[in-house]
């Protein structure tokens, strides 16, 4: 019982990668994208449940959570327009997060993925954004994510400078 946790964040790193051939806003993509999501939310309820929180429990989720975030960017950034200044943007938070994972690695020696509130709100908007295309505007409802995206970026990198990893 106690690798549930784990089994579901590796889970996600698998159904990731399925999604890859699979039509963008088809049903079957919707499908696997709300079990990925799914995996998300219950990975980190299952190692509380079973008192199974690790280290490597924690990397494992960001490793997941990172490559389903690729993925559905690699899927909805071939479909959808976006204007330059939002690319610029989001180049600007992957370079800050680059920065982050460089930094906290020279600090600690090891991969550093915080689980800040900010970087949970994150992922829970970027959770949000693929069911938002058909309905709002690209350009509009990035704006918020990014933003979010943003602070929590810039403050993983205080908490990395400040020492303040647990």
């Amino acid at each position: 019982m106690k690798s549930v946790a784990n089994i579901l964040s590796a889970s996600r790193i698998v159904l990731s990668f399925v999604l890859l051939p699979l039509k963008v806003f088809s049903i079957p993509f919707y499908i696997l994208y709300a079990i990925c999501a799914l995996t998300d939310i219950l990975d980190g309820f299952a190692a509380r449940k079973t008192q199974s929180e690790s280290e490597f429990g924690a990397k494992l989720d960001s490793i997941s959570d990172t490559v389903f975030v690729a993925v559905c960017m690699i899927k909805l950034l071939t479909v959808i327009e976006i204007k330059i200044w939002l690319w610029i943007w989001i180049a600007l938070i992957a370079a800050i997060k680059l920065v982050n994972i460089i930094s906290g690695y020279v600090a600690e020696k090891k991969l550093v993925m915080l689980h800040t509130i900010a970087n949970k709100i994150t992922g829970f908007l970027l959770l949000l954004l693929p069911l938002l295309v058909g309905t709002i505007n690209i350009n509009i409802s990035a704006i918020p994510v990014c933003m979010v995206a943003t602070f929590a970026a810039v403050q993983e990198g205080h908490i990395i400078k400040n020492g303040g990893i647990k």
